[in-house]
């Protein structure tokens, strides 16, 4: 059932108010009722779980006017839509309501058909405020879901998939380096799921001794083992109803991989040192941070287990493969580190951001919290700067381009040429490799680049730089 449309009815006079809310309670409004302004902001103020779309308000209002509490509301309650009530009404006064946000004027001794198109206007008035709202909610927030940052292509697709895969409870395997997220998109897939409020069970199996990784998965019985002294429920029955996330299964031995393959296909295990079996209604999402095929071609992984468990694959793509998401993620790092340290940082230089940049961060999204923790702690002032970074991403040891895969630098043999020419040609090489990874997408390869797009093509006019690589290619 549809709630109802909340309105708050303001008048200093009991018997006006009292019928009012009775006539629109049998209208189906949810009525409530204040007597001045002050009570009026305490209503809504106390509303926040269940806040009101309408204010009906009288302009005579002991102690403070109607119309000081049209700017009170339409700064502290800009959603709530406002229609002036008054036994007095001039062409004054109306202009006055409406330039101070009321949506409707109206006039003592009201009339039904009035107050009904007026009540109308103000209901869609309310959802047009309301969506705007949420609208600029969202474009303050850096692009991305359910608290995952990142507007990249490459993690747009990632969320898309997410979207489309969360209400089935079909198995996902999610691969990429350590560090780049896999835990967070796990969690983001169980409340996005219709398991959301059920349990979310997260295991890292290779931090896990396998002498040990199957009593944590599937529990024991009392007496299974030495030190086993009372029986213990396993990760798989405490996520009944709803989904466990295996992280590192690539790190499973043979015959953990046997148990698992069981349980994916039946659904059922038991527990060590027992013979009852265990049924249990779970979705399963795992993650490896190595290629699970060239386990399999070599023998560490089983083959079926792999066609089990790849049935809808999650790639997440490495830091360096998403540059232009680096400042997104670190103004949202800065600012819960900030604000847990308590103190007042207001963001980065520009060069430390370039700096940021530049770096390849191996560590990938983990590594860039620890850093951007670490700056938070050690910063001079309110900005961080260069000086506020680790030694090891102000110097890296070279360039990330030039340790990056596939953007090695030739020699470095000085002819006698100037150093903005001797650049010329790695940064021509440098282009048209990335030109090249993003299939030639402009915004792409500035985004991987570090540089925005009118930078690319200001660049790619200096080095001559066309589609005929790209028809070459």
């Amino acid at each position: 059932m549809a709630s109802k449309t909340r309105i708050l009815i303001v008048d200093d006079d009991p018997i006006v108010a009292e019928s009012l809310s009775e006539m629109l309670s049998r209208e189906g409004w949810d009525c409530a009722n204040a007597y001045d302004a002050d009570e009026a902001l305490s209503v809504l103020a106390d509303a926040k779980a269940r806040p009101f779309q309408v204010i009906l308000c009288d302009i005579a209002l002991p102690t403070r006017s109607g119309f000081d509490l049209l700017r009170d509301v339409a700064k502290h309650h800009p959603s709530v839509a406002a229609i002036v009530l008054t036994g007095y009404g001039t062409v004054q006064s109306a202009v006055e309501a409406l330039r101070l946000g009321a949506v409707d004027f109206l006039t003592k001794p009201i009339v039904n058909e009035d107050l009904s198109k007026a009540l109308d206007r103000a209901k869609r008035h309310q959802a047009l405020l309301e969506e705007n709202t949420r609208l600029r909610t969202r474009l303050r927030e850096p692009t991305g879901m359910d608290g995952i940052v990142g507007g990249d292509h490459r993690m747009q697709r990632v969320y898309e998939v997410i979207q489309a895969v969360a209400p089935s409870k079909t198995t996902v395997l999610m691969t990429g380096e350590s560090g780049t997220g896999k835990s967070l998109v796990a969690g983001a897939l169980h409340r996005m799921s219709p398991r959301a409020n059920a349990p979310f069970v997260e295991i890292s199996c290779g931090s896990i001794p396998e002498t040990l990784l199957e009593s944590e998965l599937f529990g024991h019985a009392k007496g299974a083992f030495t030190g086993a002294h009372a029986d213990k429920q396993g990760r798989f029955l405490a996520a009944n109803s709803g989904t466990i996330f295996l992280d590192e299964i690539n790190s499973a031995s043979p015959g953990m991989q046997l148990k698992l393959l069981r349980v994916l296909q039946e659904r059922k295990f038991e527990p060590v040192g027992s013979n009852e079996t265990v049924e249990v209604d779970v979705r399963v999402v795992l993650a490896s941070n190595q290629p699970l095929e060239d386990l399999v071609a070599s023998g560490a992984f089983r083959q079926d287990l792999y066609y089990r468990i790849n049935v809808v694959k999650v790639e997440l793509p490495s830091l360096r493969e998403r540059v232009g998401d680096i400042p997104h993620l670190a103004e949202h790092f800065l600012e819960m580190h900030a604000q847990e340290l308590g103190r007042t940082i207001t963001g980065f230089t520009d060069d430390a951001m370039d700096t940021l940049r530049r770096y390849p961060f191996p560590g990938n999204v983990r590594e860039l919290a620890n850093v951007v923790e670490r700056a938070a702690v050690l910063a001079r002032g309110q900005t961080i700067g260069v000086e506020d970074l680790p030694p090891q991403v102000i110097d890296p040891g070279g360039s990330s381009l030039a340790s990056a895969p596939n953007l090695k630098l030739a020699g470095t043999a000085w002819h006698g040429e100037s150093l903005a020419d001797a650049l010329l040609d790695p940064e021509r090489r440098i282009i048209l490799a990335a030109l090249a990874a993003s299939d030639w997408n402009r915004q792409h390869t500035a985004d991987a680049l570090g540089i925005n797009r009118t930078t690319l093509y200001k660049k790619m006019k200096q080095l001559g730089i066309d589609g005929e690589e790209r028809r070459a290619g």
